[in-house]
């Protein structure tokens, strides 16, 4: 059912304010009656507390990497409130990627929730903050839609969270008292909730302020724009990036279980490719087949999924996917499953729509497997993470040079002056991958484009070749084909891993991947 919001102007107020936005045609009866009668009557609850979840104990020693590293210093990390789409309608809560890497709450975590690192003389205490269920007596049960049982079903209580997550919590009101303690030294992960945010500024500001009078100093000793940059919280940011640079034990087997769904997905997409093929908006039906695996399997796609056919997939981010699928034509599925713990998987194949490439289809697929193997190839702890897209660049620029699309050679356009062969590729060959599609993208470029591969690593290997249809540079058999093959790849002690080496990747298994598909 769409959110009815059937509410009254007495409900408690939210951060969202969605008490607020349908108070006009509010029908919530008011009498002290209904209330007592609504109250009453309820079986008791099952209290039964749960055993730690499996990524407590990895979350806990992530917290202690941070208590290191920011010693006698109060950390806010929020996990990020209900983002409305229109008027009464929200988008599906996601926690902040950091608050779910600290805390190991995924898909099950409660929209405003906090975790501060509070400092003491031995590190830190941390304790997660969340707006606790209410009783059933309350107006909150019934008539809250954003948060009333009666409205989005059970919620956790306090006990049950601290027994889950193996970590101390607290009611959402008591984290006043944290703004109250903020001084100019407490740091804030700042894109995570812009409210939190405003308010610890204004708190860090006017702990400087008095200070300052309490000194007799004439400037105080921090300066920071309301809603502007304060740049110790952008060296938050960063360390909590860097963290998730080398994945423990328990990402890795998130990530494992992510592409096995997606290769679900991806088979199951070609096993729908006669009613596909069928619709006139053949693309939407990609996107939603797939769709429908990542809730089986998971929370939701990671990201927004690219199935692009025919020309289409000569566009990088293609995402209104709403073309025709035509035999003959190529397919593009860019697509990845996310778990509940958040973790998710990013893996392209480009598949004929009639299960045979065309001898130009093949040539394109061929040189882009090439240049993804000779990236492969390259991976190894102390390798240089640039290295990986050097070593596909090489592949893409001889195969254009041969074909005759670039005007210098390909050694001559590898040159940084140069670069003729990335028009036909633009993009970046890798990207580190966990919790976020992109992931880690707030580390230093030395730590990541500069970066040396350690063992527990994992990202993409993903060129491309697209060939736009009205580019003029290609013969015009080329035009309007768009080919990328992508793979997530751990690094392991003495190499790499290919771990979705086991959704169909040469032109030979893809025809075959296809018409199997077809007569399933």
């Amino acid at each position: 059912m769409a959110n009815t919001s059937d509410t009254s102007t007495t409900t408690a107020p939210l951060a969202s304010e969605e008490s607020g936005r349908n108070a006009n045609r509010s029908t919530t009866p008011g009498s002290e009656g209904f209330k007592a009668f609504i109250g009453s009557g309820w079986a008791e609850r099952d209290e039964t507390l749960p055993s730690a979840r499996e990524q407590a104990a990895f979350a806990a020693a992530r917290r202690a990497t941070v208590s290191a590293a920011f010693p006698g210093v109060r950390l806010i990390v929020p996990a990020g409130d209900m983002k409305q789409r229109a008027n009464d309608t929200d988008y599906p809560f996601r926690a902040h990627s950091a608050f779910a890497h600290l805390t190991g709450w995924g898909s099950d975590s409660e929209p405003g929730a906090v975790l501060v690192f509070e400092p003491t003389a031995e590190g830190h205490t941390a304790t997660v903050y969340f707006r606790e269920r209410a009783g059933r007596d309350s107006e909150e049960f019934y008539a809250n839609p954003a948060i009333g049982e009666f409205w989005i079903g059970a919620r956790p209580s306090l006990a049950h969270v601290a027994a889950d997550l193996a970590i101390e919590t607290r009611g959402l009101a008591d984290f006043e008292h944290v703004v109250r303690s903020v001084d100019t030294a407490t740091l804030v992960v700042r894109e995570a909730d812009a409210a939190i945010t405003e308010q610890v500024d204004h708190a860090r500001i006017r702990f400087a302020a008095e200070e300052a009078l309490s000194t007799n100093a004439s400037d105080a000793p921090f300066s920071l724009e309301v809603g502007g940059e304060h740049e110790p919280d952008a060296e938050l940011a960063r360390v909590l990036s860097e963290l998730r640079l080398v994945k423990d034990e328990y990402e890795i087997g998130e990530m494992r279980a992510a592409i096995d769904a997606t290769r679900r997905g991806f088979t199951e997409v070609l096993g729908e490719l006669p009613r596909i093929t069928a619709e006139v908006r053949g693309e939407r039906v990609i996107e939603g087949v797939f769709a429908t695996r990542a809730r089986l399997d998971g929370n939701d796609v990671g990201y927004d999924s690219i199935a692009a056919a025919g020309p289409h997939a000569t566009i990088l981010h293609w995402t209104r996917n709403d073309g025709p699928v035509v035999p003959g034509d190529l397919v593009l599925l860019d697509a990845g499953v996310e778990r509940d713990s958040y973790y998710t998987a990013d893996i392209t194949r480009t598949f004929p729509v009639n299960g045979t490439f065309s001898d130009v289809q093949r040539r394109v697929y061929e040189a882009v497997l090439e240049a993804a193997d000779a990236a492969y190839a390259v991976v190894r702890p102390g390798a240089i993470f640039r290295e990986v897209h050097a070593a596909a660049m090489e592949v893409i620029a001889r195969r254009t040079a041969e074909w005759g699309f670039l005007p210098v050679s390909a050694e001559e356009s590898l040159q940084p002056e140069n670069q003729f062969h990335r028009r036909y590729m633009v993009h970046g060959t890798s990207h580190h991958l966990g919790l976020d599609v992109h992931d880690c993208a707030q580390a230093r470029k030395s730590m990541y484009m500069d970066g040396v591969l350690e063992p527990g690593m994992v990202f993409t290997i993903e060129p491309g070749l697209y060939f736009q249809p009205d580019d003029l540079t290609v013969p015009a058999e080329f035009r309007g084909i768009g080919v990328r093959i992508e793979d997530d790849i751990l690094v392991t002690a003495d190499g790499a891993e290919n771990l979705s080496a086991g959704i169909p990747r040469t032109a030979d298994e893809v025809e075959a991947w296809v018409r199997g598909a077809a007569s399933a």
